[in-house]
């Protein structure tokens, strides 16, 4: 019998089944759909396995489609169609999950969450991780699988592996924490709306997230009964408050309750300090919040105790802060505008530094993410100004230069 005949015959052999629910045990409920799990397992594997066929075939590209839009055509839903095609391109590389997935004990939300991780892993370190590192990784994922873990809990897991390597690999960067591919688009409907959607860093997120927590939240109505918005309602009315603020300049104070945006450092190890929203970050990320006037951080201990939240000694005061605007004028970087700009400690907070005037400059968020990811340093000269260091690859000699406020005038390099 042909595989083709095999599986109309086992759709065949389903429509006959019959469950009698009416009479049937808890039991036997619960035994006749842990077999209905497996099966499902089992048919999303060989709907994975087809999909990579289709696609070597080349069966929708000589009709000037995609895989993904063929199988939407044959009444797969988006979503599915979606994770197939993941599957499907991933399973060659990941021989131990593929061999789980073979035998219908985990689930395509399982097996895409898994392949999602091990993706989202290697795109955290700036060379290719090997067959035996990618074995650690789909074994300690899938531990987490069968542990209970959730597809969403081990997506988590794989962005603290990440977040990981990332630190332990010069040149690491999370994909979660590259400013440089955030986006925002809207666009403007048929009947006059707007539609917009983001793809945001893990900084940018934690903020919009605390945002929408705090002027999103439910609020009874005036009867005193539950909210009667929908969730999706209170976003976009959370959205229009922070609009109206950045209309008003943010100037009136019974208008502007400060968001919270909490950031968690386990004494022993930074390296696991997470958002409270968008979870764990690296080490370089967790420095540069920690300049970040709107970010609270919280020290716990091992076992998740508060040892201190938010030290004032990690902000700089309003009189350093004006100090640094007449000594520094701009983002010592790129020149953007003063109040645009964070007050970086030079010598890391959480690494002791201390926060005066010595340790201090502005950068603005952009340019602070590329000191604290992409190679840059900031040293003070014996001319008590900041001065910039590149990476080797902007500059093999690394020259110092000036802030920028300075270099349109003739500094002798000696001030370095």
């Amino acid at each position: 019998m042909s595989s083709t005949a095999s599986l109309i015959a086992i759709g065949d052999a389903l429509r006959t089944v019959h469950l009698d629910h009416e009479s049937m045990s808890g039991q036997s409920a619960f035994e006749e759909m842990r077999a209905l799990s497996t099966i499902r397992n089992l048919i999303d594997n060989h709907a994975a396995q087809l999909t990579a066929t289709l696609d070597r075939l080349r069966v929708a590209t000589d009709h000037g489609r995609t895989t993904r839009e063929l199988l939407i055509v044959m009444g797969f839903a988006p979503s599915v169609t979606q994770r197939y095609v993941r599957i499907a391109g991933a399973l060659a590389l990941l021989p131990t999950l593929a061999a789980h997935a073979a035998d219908g004990v985990v689930s395509g939300e399982h097996v895409d969450a898994i392949v999602r991780g091990i993706e989202h892993i290697g795109k955290r370190s700036p060379e290719p991780i090997d067959d035996g590192q990618r074995l650690n990784y789909v074994t300690d994922l899938l531990g987490q699988h069968f542990s209970g873990a959730t597809p969403a809990e081990i997506v988590d897991r794989a962005r603290t592996l990440g977040n990981v390597v990332a630190d332990d690999t010069p040149g690491g960067l999370p994909a979660a924490e590259d400013r440089t591919i955030n986006t925002l688009t809207k666009n403007r409907t048929t009947d006059g709306r707007i539609h917009v959607e983001a793809d945001l860093d893990v900084e940018v997120g934690e903020k919009f997230q605390a945002a929408m927590e705090r002027h999103g939240a439910p609020r009874p109505e005036p009867d005193g009964s539950p909210d009667a918005r929908s969730t999706e309602r209170r976003l976009a009315d959370a959205l229009e408050t922070l609009l109206d603020i950045a209309a008003a300049g943010g100037h009136d104070a019974t208008m502007v309750p400060r968001t919270h945006v909490l950031l968690t450092i386990p004494a022993d190890s930074p390296k696991e300090s997470s958002l409270e929203y968008m979870g764990s970050v690296t080490r370089a990320t967790m420095n540069r919040l920690a300049c970040d006037p709107t970010i609270t951080p919280l020290l716990v201990d091992g076992e998740t105790v508060p040892l201190d939240v938010g030290r004032d000694k990690r902000l700089f005061t309003p009189a350093q802060r004006k100090a640094l605007y007449i000594r520094d004028r701009c983002c010592i970087k790129c020149g953007a505008p003063a109040e645009r700009c964070h007050a970086h400690h030079i010598d890391h907070w959480s690494d002791g530094g201390d926060t005066c005037l010595e340790n201090g400059c502005l950068l603005c968020p952009s340019c602070h993410a590329d000191i604290h990811h992409n190679g840059w340093d900031v040293f003070i000269g014996a001319d008590h100004h900041p001065w910039l260091t590149p990476p080797t690859t902007v500059d093999p000699e690394q020259r110092a230069l000036p802030s920028y406020s300075r270099r349109t005038m003739t500094l002798d390099a000696v001030a370095a």
